[in-house]
Parts: C-alpha cells; structure tokens; sequence
C-alpha cells in the first residue's frame, strides 16, 4: 500500500497534483477531515483489496485539527502503515498573482490583504514541511513539468531531489529575468557574434561550444562559479530555500551564455541536486 498525503501551500496546485495522481491510478479523497485519517486508513487496506494506492488531499482549510495531523501521521507509522508526504511550495509573489486571477479569497486572509494570509499559513505549514519526504516549488513551473515530476515520484518511483538549481540564460538586450536569483555577466568573453561562420549558430552547436570553451576566461569563470554554488546551496538548504535560478547573461543569449549553461549543467549534474536549463532567449533576434 502506498499512502501519500498531499499538503503544502493553498494554490501551489494541490488540486491538480491530485487530478494527475488519480490519473495515475491511485485512490484519491481531497480535504478529508484530519480526525478520520487513521479510520479511512483502516478501512483501505483491511477491506478493499482493488486498492493499492492512496493519496489524500490535505490542507490549511482543516483549521484547528491541522495540528493533530503530525500526531495521526506517528499513528500510521506505529500500525506499520508508511505515510509519504509531497509538499507543494511556491513564492508569495505568485501565489497573490494566482489568487488575483481566480479572484479566490485565501482561507487565512479574511479581511486581510492576501500576502498576510499567505505568510501566516506558511508559518502554520513549517512544522509540516520539515517533515516531507519531497517538496516541489510550483512557482515557476509548468503543468507538464510538474507532471514529469509527480510520474517521475510516484509512478515511475524514480530519484526525485528536493533541492533544484534551474541555470537560465539570457540576452541583457531583452531584460534580466525577473525570477533571477543570481546573475552573472558573461560579456567580458569574445563574442562568436562577429564571426561570421558562427553568427547563425548557437551555443547548442559545436563549433561555438568549442571557440568559447578554447577561451581560458571561460574556463576559469566555470570552475570559480561551480566552487561557488557548491558552497551556496547547502547554506540556502539550511535557511529552508530549495530551489535556486541561476541566471548567465550576454548580449543576445544565444552564444556564450548557452554554452556556459550547458557546461555547467554538465557539472552540477554529478551532484545530489536537481539540476535542468532553460535557454529563454536562443530563439530571438
């Protein structure tokens, strides 16, 4: 039997994270009341044999019982029922725009201003999210990209990482993207843009992989921003942030900016964080 709860931030996408787990065959009660836990649990493996697999759909709206769910949760453990809990994280920031947009009022909001709602139940949830056995920050991604990460869990069990570093490049010609945690300028390298052979091409394509790795800067600016990260993320990790957007920039951001993220993707790739790169502006210009 497998017993997920799915909790976390109210409109981080708990509901579609359970439409996809019922797609996926498992049996799935959204907001069942926290004291009938233990007695649905019971019912589920003892009775109903067709059932293997079982999500529930937990959250702030539980009120005052949603500080006994810690003590039902030890409750299963000790019946020798193994409980997984998936939080569903995503920045303040985005959960006003989401609320804005559905016009929805937060359960903790009242006549609040949405952002105090929001602060305050994410203090409520921190005790919960200690306890997660995966957490995924919804802010930025897409519905099939968290999909590829709920099939990737809890179908195909594969390794999930619940730190992710997502290394974006840039054209600053277009804007520093606004989701950056950290930016790095990388026009003080030779531009492959004024040779004409490489112009047309990107950094996904050899020829311009090969000029702007051949340059010794490039190669020096790798290795002290791998060392770097390496020893940002365990801090950050230990201040409660797990996810991280590494942003390198240059003129147009389809030459040495790609082929800096792609080397060092290739890097971060051998540790035990998640890593993937997104080339916003390759395509442009």
């Amino acid at each position: 039997m497998r017993f997920v709860i799915v909790t976390g931030m109210s409109g981080a996408g708990k509901s579609s994270v359970l439409k996809m787990l019922e797609d996926a065959g498992y049996f799935c009660v959204d907001n069942l009341p926290i004291p009938l836990i233990l007695t649905f649990a019971r019912l589920t493996i003892k009775e109903s044999v067709n059932i293997n697999k079982v999500a529930l759909g937990i959250d702030i709206r539980s009120g005052q019982a949603f500080g006994d769910l810690a003590n039902s949760l030890e409750e299963l453990d000790k019946l020798g029922y193994k409980s997984e809990i998936l939080f569903l994280e995503a920045s303040t920031d985005v959960l006003v725009k989401r609320y804005k947009e559905t016009r929805r009022v937060h359960p903790l909001s009242g006549l609040n201003r949405i952002d105090q709602g929001i602060e305050l139940e994410r203090e409520k949830l921190q005790v919960l999210k200690t306890r997660a056995d995966y957490i995924i920050d919804t802010s930025h991604l897409l519905i099939r990209e968290l999909k590829l990460q709920i099939d990737n869990i809890f179908v195909q069990n594969g390794t999930f990482h619940n730190f992710y570093i997502t290394i974006l490049t840039f054209g600053f010609k277009y804007g520093i993207p606004a989701d950056s945690d950290l930016v790095f300028d990388v026009r003080f390298l030779h531009n492959p843009y004024y040779i004409p052979e490489l112009r047309q091409k990107t950094g996904n394509d050899a020829p311009v992989r090969d000029f702007v790795m051949e340059l010794p800067e490039a190669k020096t600016f790798l290795d002290k921003l791998e060392d770097m990260l390496l020893f940002l993320v365990p801090n950050y990790i230990s201040e409660g942030k797990n996810q991280l957007v590494v942003s390198i920039g240059c003129t147009g951001g389809k030459h040495r900016s790609v082929t800096l993220a792609n080397e060092l993707m290739k890097r971060l790739a051998k540790t035990e964080y998640g890593v993937k790169v997104d080339h916003r502006d390759i395509q442009r210009g």
